[in-house]
Order: structure tokens, then C-alpha cells, then sequence
């Protein structure tokens, strides 16, 4: 697998990205991985987003510019983190999961497979096992 590979873009903009040591994942220039996250093959993390330690992100998935995740998050395959969105540590988000822009996942904060996030909205935990609440942020 190439360390580095180069795309060209809608607006054939050439952009590049170098392969995260741990798991081969895309990572744009200015996206800060920790060496202990997890990075899939086919996922890329965008110009200005930051993945914590042992974090992992699923095949497919995609950290839009800006992007926060904390630590010990799990990111399953093909979700989409929309720009500025924070994923506070332990957070899981099943496979399928399309976040919106500024969005907040809370600590230890569960999101089932498919949830659809709105912009803008705060997602915290709940009491309830595999539930979380989605409250729109003031």
C-alpha cells in the first residue's frame, strides 16, 4: 500500500493524504491522528480534524474538516462526521450513521446503526443500555 496518494477532486483540485500507520487509513494534511487510533483502509479524515487514542474508525467512514473524536470512541463502518462535530471519549456510533455539522456526542454516548443527527443538535447518554437522547442545542 502507497504511504501517500493523491486524489483529484469535483474541482480538480489535486488532494493528498498519507496512509495512517495504524490500520492505513486517509489522513489529509493538518488532521492530527494519534498513533494509537485505528484508521480503516477506506476511511479518510479531513484537513483540521483530530482523532483521539484508541479510537477506531470503520471501513468507509469519513471525519469531515474540524472534526473532534476523544478517546476510546468507536466509529463503525460507512459514517459520515459532518464539520465541527465532537465525539467525546467512549462515545460509540453505529454503522451507517450520518452526523450533522457542529453536532455534540456526549461521553460514553451511544448512536444506533443508520441514526440520522441533525445539525447543530447534542446527543447525550441515557440510563437506558444502547439508547441516547438527542436534544437540539440551544
Amino acid at each position: 500500500m502507497a504511504a501517500k496518494v493523491e486524489f483529484e477532486d469535483n474541482d480538480g483540485r489535486v488532494v493528498r493524504y498519507v496512509r495512517h500507520v495504524n490500520g492505513g487509513g486517509l489522513v489529509a494534511p493538518g488532521a492530527r491522528v494519534h498513533d494509537g487510533a485505528s484508521v480503516a483502509p477506506t476511511a479518510y479524515v479531513e484537513a483540521g480534524a483530530r482523532l483521539g487514542d484508541r479510537s477506531r474508525i470503520g471501513e468507509g467512514s469519513w471525519l469531515e474538516s474540524e472534526v473532534i473524536v476523544g478517546d476510546d470512541v468507536v466509529i463503525d463502518r460507512n459514517v459520515h462526521l459532518g464539520p465541527r462535530t465532537r465525539v467525546h471519549d467512549g462515545a460509540r456510533i453505529g454503522a451507517g450513521a450520518r452526523i450533522g455539522s457542529d453536532v455534540v456526542v456526549g461521553r460514553g454516548a451511544r448512536l444506533p446503526a443508520d441514526a440520522i443527527v441533525p445539525n447543530g443538535t447534542v446527543v447525550r447518554r441515557t440510563g437506558r443500555a444502547g439508547r441516547a437522547d438527542f436534544g437540539i442545542a440551544a
